[in-house]
């Protein structure tokens, strides 16, 4: 495959198929679920989606993006200048987001390299929290936890959320499925008090069960193409909710 990091074909994507069979409904697809109602829309991009017309996707609808910044420890996506700060100037609040490679090196370690590559926050109202994708590994399907058991998945996580916060001042999202995480990190209920969570789950109504821990999604990923670049996301809130969420308060 192409060395471009290889975006994991960017999240729920590698997965579509098991996550259809394991975790969705069955339902058509439909373009924009029922419980979009009043809710920001959204989406995320890598460099899957090069340079991005902004100004289109604000037009159509957008109102918050994330946009992947690393992967691993040696990976930063060569559109991110264009895509953050082109959000940005379109007028989108935006975050970027890390894909957790697991079996790489520590989550210390990627913490600091994605903050150092883009992954940092501010309180100004325009920048989201960072976000830290981990789900199944693309590249190995024989070692889907990344060859890391349940406690060490959890230690994993631990020693990334705790450097981002010492380095940004803010937890990071998580952004999994259901299935992986009760697989992969055996159900913890370690980090749903004050991790947000970003869940994929597509072609249903909702987002549906739940990773276990949280009782309410943050934003959810329902679709992985539709009308804005990239994936398709929802906010759980009101548009004076997503900037307050921005905002850390």
């Amino acid at each position: 495959m192409a060395r471009d990091r290889k975006p994991s074909r960017h999240r729920g994507r590698v997965l579509a198929a098991s996550v259809a069979a394991l975790a969705l409904s069955g339902t058509a697809l439909a373009e924009f679920p029922a419980a979009a109602a009043g809710k920001p829309k959204g989406h995320d991009v890598s460099s899957h989606q090069k340079n991005v017309n902004w100004q289109s996707a604000k037009n159509k609808g957008a109102r918050f993006v994330y946009v992947k910044a690393t992967e691993g420890r040696t990976y930063r996506n060569p559109y991110f200048d264009q895509q953050y700060n082109g959000s940005r100037n379109a007028g989108l609040i935006r975050g970027a987001y890390h894909f957790a490679l697991p079996d790489k090196s520590s989550g210390k370690a990627q913490a600091q390299y994605f903050v150092n590559n883009g992954g940092g926050w501010s309180a100004d109202g325009w920048t989201l929290p960072p976000a830290l994708d981990i789900e199944y590994n693309p590249y190995d399907a024989k070692h889907r936890c990344y060859g890391l058991k349940k406690a060490a998945m959890v230690n994993w996580i631990k020693s990334f959320s705790n450097e981002v916060k010492r380095l940004t001042g803010r937890r990071p999202v998580i952004y999994t499925t259901a299935h992986w995480w009760n697989v992969c990190t055996g159900g913890s209920r370690t980090f749903a008090a004050n991790h947000a969570l970003w869940v994929a789950r597509y072609n249903t109504a909702d987002a549906g069960s739940l990773p276990n821990g949280w009782s309410y999604w943050t934003i959810w990923q329902y679709d992985n193409s539709g009308g804005l670049p990239g994936d398709q996301n929802l906010f759980n809130g009101s548009a004076a909710q997503l900037r307050k969420f921005a905002r850390g308060s």
